[in-house]
This record gives structure tokens, C-alpha cells and sequence, in this order.
């Protein structure tokens, strides 16, 4: 019977799942059409909002552009590609290879979700290369999996807002919140810390489960997987070279950079947000690659792992101009959609609706930034009147952004282009494991308002 859910599951992604670059010019439609009824706004305000909103998310697409590429950048590193080769020869069944591939996956993500995404896939390749049998969509559907869990650790976007202090705090939450909440109280509070466990013990039981049997197994070739040799060391002959070859440069880069975080955590007490895990990523592949050279290359390489997030990324920021536009009439669509979960919630239920109003969201806005600049004014003055923790609220929407990233292929791209596969491959797995975790965090979210 679970085979035959599986099975219906992955066919009809197959069948109805777009490219995400169409899925993204659907949505765009979808959102001019809804918001002209229900926003009462007329086909040139919707077009004026479309525009307007393109560029907007510039800086926070560069963030998240860097967040990826450095991430992906230290995990090509050959000490830490030695280390993942060496782990990838402990599964001797395919049961064992997707449950270490969703583990693995899933707790790097929650340390950095740049890095865990290709981490991830890079480990699943690796086992694809040595073990037969398995099922190499599954494989990659339970690196991707464990995404569900990267806004509730420490990339999270939204907790990492929340912990920067300025202006800028008071002014996106329309002073429901002046003064920044440290992590421990959003990512480090014990039921979060719960959720996020059990979550990937769920879903690494589960994609375990999934796996085909027989015939039905999808395996690859692993002469497909060989990838490009780094170019033979050359001994450097000119100052020219020297430098790019040069440890010692690269050292003093990384005492820089690591001088810098030490003062600016340490003894400034400055928050870890957004800019800080870029920073430690940057300066951890510099040191790991050794030279600056050799990082220059690992740096364009994986560079070219963000390009689907480089071209959507206008397209989504463009639907986040609709959203939250507002005409003649005044009403604003992401207002519509808050102030509906608003309606009928109570200091117990508004998390649980926070949830799922910004599960919403993200099939439009797959952005926590976007999440931050949409909900962040209504959800927490709303949550302030209904003596909702500013915390609990936090993470409501963090969780319900990463969730339906499990049906929304937008953040998959980068692993899909190093897997070699496409969206509708992985996502009727990954529709199983949204149903499965959704039931838990729901759960955890009602226990924490309690």
C-alpha cells in the first residue's frame, strides 16, 4: 500500500510538475490574476506592483547568491571531499545510503543551508559512484530532503533578523519588536531543538522506506558521475604566480577574516546574522582550499550552481511586488492572506496558522528575506496583541517557509544541476516526506504555544 502511495506520488509530479523556471512565470500569473479581485486592483497597478518589485530583493538575492556559493565552494575543498569519500563508503545497502544521505544532508543544512545543500548531493553522488542498487533519484530526493530543516538552524533567515540589532528590526516588525531576540530563543529553544530532531529521524525513516524494489529501481551509471579533475599543481615560476599560489596569502586572509568575527561576536557582541555565516563559510574555504588560486576556481565553479537562483530570483521578487502592492483600493494581497490567519486564530492557534499562512507564501515567495519583508509588520504585531512569543512567531514562519520547499523546486536547482536531474525526478518523493514532516512541526508548534 505505501509503495503504491509512492508510486502515484512520483507519477503525477512527473506528469504535471513544470521546468521551475515555467513554474515561476505560473506563479507570476497566478498572483497578478488573484490579486486584481481580491485586491480590487486593475490590470496596470498589478503590472506597476510586478515591475517595481523586480529588483527589489537585490541585496538579499546577493546574500543568498554568496550563501550558496561559499557554502558550496568549502565543500569541494579536497581535505573535506577526502572526508566525504571516506563516509561514503560505510553503507553497504541502499537502505543504509539513504538514511546516512538524508542524515548527513539534513544536519548540514541546519548548520548552514548553502552549504547542506551541496554537501548533500555532492555525498549522494559519491555513494551513487561506489554502491549498486540504489535508487539514484531517491538518493538525491534525500539530500534535498533534508532542507526542511535549514530555517530552524543557524542560516535561518528570519531567526538571524530577529537576532540583528537596529533600526531596521523595529521598523520591518512596525515596533511590535525594538530590541533583537538571541537565538536562544528561537533557534536554540529546547522544542525547536525537538522539532528539528524528530523531523529528521522522520524523514530518514521514511525515504528509507520509499526505497523501489527490484525492477523498479532507478539506478545510474557511475562512468556518468566522474567529474573534471582539478589541473595538475604546477611548480610557480614568476612573482605572478607565487602570489596565487601562495599559502602564506591566503593565511593572512583567514587570520583577517577570523580577527574580524572574534571582535565582532566576542567583544562587540554583534549578532550572528546573515553576514557573519558568510563571512566564517568565505574564510573557511579559503583556508581548506590553501591557496588563493585554488580557491579563485573552486569559487567559480560553484558560482555556476547559482545561475537558476540568479535568473528566478528577479521573477520572485517580482511576485513580491504583487503581494504586497497596494493601489487605489488600499488592500494589500500578503495583507489579505495574514489578516485571513489573523481572523480566526487565538494565542494557541496563531503559530499553527502562522505556519501555514507562510507555507502559503513560500509557493509564491520562496525567500525567507521575502518572508521577513511581507509578514514580519502583521504577523508580529498581531502575535504582540495575542501575547504570542515573538520567538514562537519567528519560527512559525521560518518552518512554514522551509516546509513546502519540499513541493516548491526553487531552492532544488543547485543540487539538481550537480545531480544531473530534474525537478519532477525527486519531487514525488520529496511530496511524501512534506506530509510526514508537516505532521510534526504542526504538532510541535501547538505544544510550544501551550
Amino acid at each position: 500500500m505505501f509503495q503504491k502511495l509512492i508510486n502515484g506520488s512520483v507519477k503525477m509530479v512527473q506528469r504535471w510538475m513544470p521546468e521551475p523556471f515555467l513554474f515561476a512565470i505560473l506563479l507570476t500569473f497566478a498572483a497578478a490574476l488573484l490579486a486584481m479581485p481580491i485586491c480590487r486592483q486593475s490590470p496596470v497597478e498589478v503590472v506597476a506592483n510586478w515591475g517595481g518589485g523586480v529588483w527589489g530583493l537585490l541585496d538579499f538575492a546577493m546574500q543568498m547568491a554568496l550563501v550558496l556559493v561559499t557554502g558550496s565552494a568549502l565543500a569541494s575543498a579536497p581535505l573535506l571531499k577526502k572526508a566525504i569519500a571516506r563516509l561514503a563508503s560505510v553503507p553497504k545497502s541502499p537502505a543504509a545510503a539513504i538514511a546516512l544521505v538524508t542524515v548527513v544532508s539534513a544536519v548540514a543544512c541546519w548548520l548552514n543551508w548553502g552549504f547542506g545543500l551541496i554537501v548533500g548531493v555532492v555525498f549522494a553522488k559519491e555513494i551513487a559512484r561506489r554502491l549498486q542498487g540504489v535508487d539514484y533519484r531517491l538518493l538525491i530526493a534525500s539530500a534535498y530532503s533534508g532542507f526542511v530543516v535549514w530555517h530552524a538552524g543557524l542560516s535561518g533567515s528570519v531567526p538571524l533578523k530577529l537576532a540583528t540589532p537596529g533600526p531596521d528590526l523595529a521598523n520591518a516588525t512596525s515596533n511590535a519588536i525594538v530590541d533583537p531576540l538571541a537565538i536562544s530563543h528561537t533557534i536554540l529553544h529546547p522544542i525547536n531543538l525537538a522539532m528539528v530532531v524528530l523531523v529528521i529521524v522522520a524523514i530518514t525513516v521514511v525515504n528509507t522506506l520509499m526505497h523501489p524494489k527490484g525492477d523498479a529501481v532507478v539506478a545510474v551509471n557511475p562512468d556518468l558521475l566522474v567529474e573534471e579533475e582539478p589541473p595538475a599543481p604546477v611548480k610557480p615560476s614568476t612573482p605572478a604566480e607565487k602570489l596565487e599560489h601562495s599559502r602564506l596569502l591566503s593565511l593572512l586572509v583567514v587570520l583577517l577574516g577570523g580577527a574580524y568575527l572574534v571582535i565582532h561576536l566576542g567583544f562587540r557582541g554583534g549578532a550572528f546574522d546573515l553576514g557573519t555565516v558568510i563571512m566564517l563559510f568565505l574564510f573557511l574555504g579559503i583556508f581548506f582550499h590553501r591557496t588563493p588560486l585554488a580557491y579563485v576556481r573552486a569559487f567559480g565553479k560553484a558560482a555556476s550552481g547559482a545561475a537558476g537562483i540568479i535568473l528566478q530570483f528577479p521573477f520572485y521578487a517580482g511576485i513580491m511586488g504583487i503581494i504586497t502592492g497596494v493601489g487605489e483600493s488600499g488592500i494589500c494581497f500578503g495583507t489579505v492572506i495574514s489578516n485571513a490567519c489573523i481572523s480566526i486564530s487565538s494565542p494557541v492557534t496563531y503559530p499553527l496558522l502562522t505556519f501555514l499562512c507562510a507555507a502559503l507564501l513560500n509557493m509564491f515567495v520562496p525567500s525567507g528575506g521575502g518572508h521577513w519583508a511581507i509578514q514580519a509588520p502583521i504577523m508580529f504585531t498581531a502575535g504582540g496583541e495575542l501575547g504570542v512569543d515573538p520567538g514562537l512567531t519567528g519560527m512559525a514562519i521560518a518552518w512554514g517557509d522551509a516546509w513546502t520547499n519540499m513541493i516548491q523546486p526553487f531552492w532544488a536547482l543547485p543540487a539538481l544541476a550537480i545531480a544531473r536531474l530534474g525537478a519532477k525526478d525527486i519531487m514525488g518523493f520529496c511530496l511524501i516526506d512534506l506530509f510526514v514532516s508537516g505532521i510534526i512541526i504542526a504538532s510541535g508548534l501547538l505544544l510550544w504555544a501551550l
